[in-house]
């Protein structure tokens, strides 16, 4: 009801377009003005801005939608095609309505021999294909630029995440923590050192040069993840359970957007409990169907650092948010819950591979 409502003011629009195509058929403002206003034409009028009006709003906001964003375009053409047909005719209805109405025969009202059903089908179809060209027209405009502002805050919120990660999560405090308790471990257990110290390698590596695009390969950022929870669980040591529900195999094409998941990913490492008398845990659990990738986070928290996390966003729950609008708009589902205890996240994506994430930026609203 609310988006019917806020499209009122379309219809003076529909209602000048109409008026002008008059003025151009009949060369004279006035005359065309008191044909509509004062004369048996305004019925014929009347038909055209509404039906029109209906069949361009059907097209914009069904058609589309359930039909050529979806790649059923032999579906989308057909049905497209019979509503342009069915408004023609219904157009052309509006011719006798207006002779009947004056009580004339439509020969006499419009000046037209015989069968003058085909002149008036031959004046309504095209003006029905013009009015839902220009509708589509102006749609993909609109569309477009909406694209290139987001585009641009797309540009600025990525290289604002990249800067805050690098600023706070792979600040001194994990850097040196990191290398200390591989330190230690080159002493105690050499093999386990090395494999830290591959990881903490790679860590780096992701961060300096592979997460550069819009969109990374989602098994290079689950890689990613998996690292950081082997070298924070070393650094945690044996205070707090991890447990990861990750699959093994991934769909080669999956994409997603560099440090979505990885921002909950350091919020629970950062929040954990680490309570004596307290079961200190962190789960994490990963499913995905076909395009469909479903993220449960939760860990024990204390109720300060809980809110704390909930209210000043940890190192950056406001800012996956935003992203999170704009690389996925309509195509996530987010819900933070938050308890004296416990700290949980659930995070729906419906993901798109590369080539396809400009094609998802430029459907319609």
């Amino acid at each position: 009801m609310r988006k019917a409502i806020s499209k009122l003011y379309h219809i003076p629009f529909w209602f000048a377009y109409h008026y002008l195509w008059w003025v151009v058929a009949m060369g004279n403002p006035w005359k065309a003005a008191h044909s509509i206003l004062f004369s048996p034409y305004a019925v014929k009028f009347a038909f055209y801005v509404v039906l029109q009006a209906v069949a361009v709003y059907f097209n914009l906001y069904y058609l589309i939608p359930e039909y050529l964003e979806k790649g059923r375009l032999k579906s989308y053409i057909g049905y497209l095609g019979i509503t342009l047909l069915a408004t023609a005719l219904a157009i052309v209805s509006g011719y006798y309505v207006s002779a009947w109405l004056a009580h004339q025969s439509v020969e006499t009202l419009f000046g037209r021999g015989a069968n003058c059903f085909f002149y008036f089908f031959g004046e309504a179809m095209p003006s029905t294909l013009a009015s839902t060209t220009l509708a589509m027209s102006i749609k993909l405009t609109k569309n477009w630029i909406r694209t290139e502002q987001r585009q641009q805050l797309l540009e600025k919120e990525k290289l604002q995440t990249e800067l805050q990660f690098l600023k706070y999560q792979f600040n001194p405090h994990f850097l040196f923590n990191s290398i200390n308790s591989i330190f230690f471990l080159i002493h105690k257990n050499p093999d386990a050192a090395s494999s830290s110290l591959a990881k903490f390698s790679e860590l780096l590596r992701h961060h300096l040069y592979e997460c550069n695009d819009e969109l990374v390969p989602l098994d290079r950022e689950i890689a990613y993840l998996h690292n950081f929870i082997a070298l924070e669980k070393l650094r945690q040591n044996a205070g707090v359970t991890v447990i990861t529900e990750i699959p093994d195999e991934l769909p080669p094409g999956a994409s997603i957007a560099p440090f979505i998941l990885m921002t909950f990913v350091e919020n629970a490492f950062k929040h954990v409990s680490k309570e004596n008398d307290q079961n200190n845990r962190i789960e994490i659990r990963l499913q995905l169907e076909t395009t469909m990738l479903e993220f449960e986070i939760s860990n024990s928290s204390s109720p300060l650092p809980t809110r704390q996390a909930v209210h000043y966003g940890g190192i950056g729950l406001k800012n996956v948010q935003r992203r999170l609008d704009l690389m996925y708009p309509g195509r996530h589902d987010l819900a933070i819950r938050h308890h004296d205890s416990l700290f949980q996240v659930n995070l729906r994506i419906e993901l798109t591979a590369p080539h396809a994430l400009i094609a998802a930026q430029l459907s319609f609203q």
